[in-house]
């Protein structure tokens, strides 16, 4: 019998998404590892190895697979990412501590051009362009519609391959910056979006239907941009990326999809950037225009987000009211009928929503209940959101005078946070490094300093 073929996570890193890749084009071609060997001259052994992720391919190799499985080009155009991800490797394999911690290997952000991300991170928010932007979207008809599908045959079409393709990019590349933050992955986004992203949108597709699933994966990029310029320290470019998003959903009449991007992406950006009143009218204006269309687990993500912004402003009825829509909701949702990319808003996610708000309010015990259900369910892979949330507690428990257990979990929070290279993990460690200035004098708190800068030199204080 032939050995069943090893499952592979495209998510997991570039190697698995290419050796995922790479199996569905031999597979489509109804060719064996043997025979797309013999016709690549190289081994068997190395075409099962490198589908497998146990191998990094040559550009030989890559290449030589493309012209064999006429892939017009979709493998070879990953060899920038393969290329940066084998550098990675052998880098931490030479670190001088020899493991390739990220403890002792953390970079600052945007490392490769200095001088330029300084810019960019230097591009200001602007919220003052949001309510003209919210009211387009509100009053939008059905957009202008992507272009028409062109006569079958024509070369460089856009066909449902090339969209598969991009959708596991787009699912590996939302893995890799759970696990890692922006830091690590944002390059590689924008070079993918640069390359294969725009010339896909400069294509014609093959149907009107294939147009429309294009503009709304180009906007699901667009949104993992914006994310990651969040992450990175970037606000003003993170602002720039998600309205690119709104106006790709605009175009297709994606009210859906626009809602959850102007309430829980561009909503959620004002407030971390401290204006929640622009994040308020953001939410509504969100709710309000998708009030026909909502599923219950995006109404349920809407209406969390209005929650967040009358916490930060000190309002506890309207934000328990509308916690209250929230969780009802979400108790309604079936993930059969809710779009795929609403499907990580789970009730591990909405506790997460709710201890934010306690947290605002200046109720910790609520605060640490609701952080407890979020963290219990988290996956192990989502090491951002560890870092995030246990520093949250952490903060929560200073707030409750329990300075010695606040110390113990910042550290668990700085240990998550040194497995990233995220702005935003560092920022909260800041945080709670200022709610414990207070206490600075007691040995804990002054242990805990000494731990960060040993370990999160960039969070030091």
């Amino acid at each position: 019998m032939g050995q069943t073929p090893r499952m592979l996570q495209p998510s997991l890193s570039e190697r698995h998404f290419f050796g995922a890749e790479l199996r569905r084009l031999r597979e489509r071609a109804n060719f064996s590892q043997a025979r797309l060997g013999a016709m690549i001259r190289f081994s068997a052994d190395l075409v099962r190895r490198i589908e497998t992720a146990d191998r990094f391919p040559s550009r030989e190799f890559v290449e030589a697979c493309d012209r064999a499985l006429e892939a017009g080009g979709a493998l070879t155009r990953l060899l920038p990412l393969l290329e940066e991800s084998r550098n990675s490797e052998n880098k931490r394999a030479t670190s001088p501590s020899g493991s390739g911690n990220a403890d002792t290997l953390l970079p600052t952000q945007f490392e490769e051009k200095p001088a330029v991300a300084g810019m960019v991170v230097r591009v200001p928010f602007q919220p003052g362009v949001l309510d003209r932007a919210a009211l387009d979207w509100l009053n939008a008809a059905a957009g202008p519609r992507p272009p028409v599908a062109g006569r079958p045959g024509s070369p460089d079409q856009v066909d449902e391959e090339d969209l598969h393709s991009a959708e596991t990019a787009l699912a590996m590349f939302r893995q890799l910056d759970h696990t890692h933050g922006a830091g690590r992955v944002h390059a590689q986004v924008q070079r993918y979006v640069e390359g294969e992203l725009n010339r896909l949108l400069a294509n014609t597709p093959t149907s009107e239907a294939v147009g429309r699933h294009l503009y709304t994966l180009a906007a699901g990029f667009f949104e993992l941009c914006g994310y990651q310029a969040v992450d990175t320290g970037a606000h003003g470019l993170a602002q720039r990326r998600y309205l690119r998003a709104l106006r790709l959903t605009e175009a297709v009449g994606d009210r859906l999809y626009g809602s959850y991007l102007l309430a829980v992406n561009i909503g959620h950006l004002a407030l971390h950037c401290g204006h929640p009143e622009p994040a308020r009218r953001m939410a509504l204006t969100a709710v309000r225009g998708s009030e026909t269309r909502a599923t219950p687990a995006v109404a349920a993500a809407l209406h969390a987000v209005v929650a967040r912004t009358h916490a930060r402003l000190g309002r506890e009825e309207d934000c328990l009211t509308h916690l209250d829509i929230a969780e009802r909701q979400l108790a309604r949702a079936k993930p059969e009928n809710e779009p795929a990319w609403i499907g990580y808003f789970d009730g591990a996610y909405l506790a997460d929503e709710i201890a934010h708000c306690f947290h605002d309010l200046g109720r910790p015990q609520h605060t640490q209940r609701h952080l407890g259900d979020a963290l219990t369910a988290l996956s192990p892979t989502h090491v951002r959101r560890l870092a995030i949330d246990t520093a949250l507690l952490a903060s929560s428990l200073v707030a409750a005078g329990r300075i010695d257990e606040a110390c113990a979990t910042a550290r668990e929070a700085v240990d998550h946070a040194a497995r990233t290279t995220s702005h935003r993990c560092l920022q909260r460690i800041v945080e709670v490094q200022a709610d414990l200035e207070p206490y600075r004098c007691e040995p804990e708190v002054r242990e805990f300093g000494e731990y960060v800068r040993h370990r999160l030199p960039l969070a030091a204080v």
